[in-house]
């Protein structure tokens, strides 16, 4: 575990499609025990749906802040990948072929 601050992933002026390639580029380079905190602009609960489905069991989600106008959430790794697996990409969100259907 890193003894340095936790850093800030800000998606707030990104573009939807790629707000969700850039969190999970950021969780895939964490240690275990690391984490990030995540500032969006509404809830992303689809983003949590995707890291179930993608990083299932390698992570944990907290909710420091929860509206109405910002979402904060620490995210951080909690096993490493299974050996041998390389991460999936994710493909963006928000009309970028992620196919969520949330904001980014």
């Amino acid at each position: 575990m890193s003894t340095l601050a936790t850093p800030t992933i800000d998606v707030r002026r990104l573009a939807p499609a790629q707000r969700h390639p850039l969190i999970f580029a950021a969780f895939d380079g964490l240690a275990v025990g690391d984490a990030f905190e995540l500032v969006n602009d509404h809830d992303p609960v689809p983003l949590f749906m995707q890291f179930a489905r993608l990083r299932g069991g390698q992570f944990e989600w907290s909710y420091l802040q929860s509206g109405p106008e910002l979402w904060q959430v620490r995210i951080a790794r909690s096993q490493p990948a299974p050996a041998g697996v390389a991460p999936r990409p994710e493909g963006g969100c928000g009309g970028g072929g992620g196919g969520c259907g949330c904001r980014g």
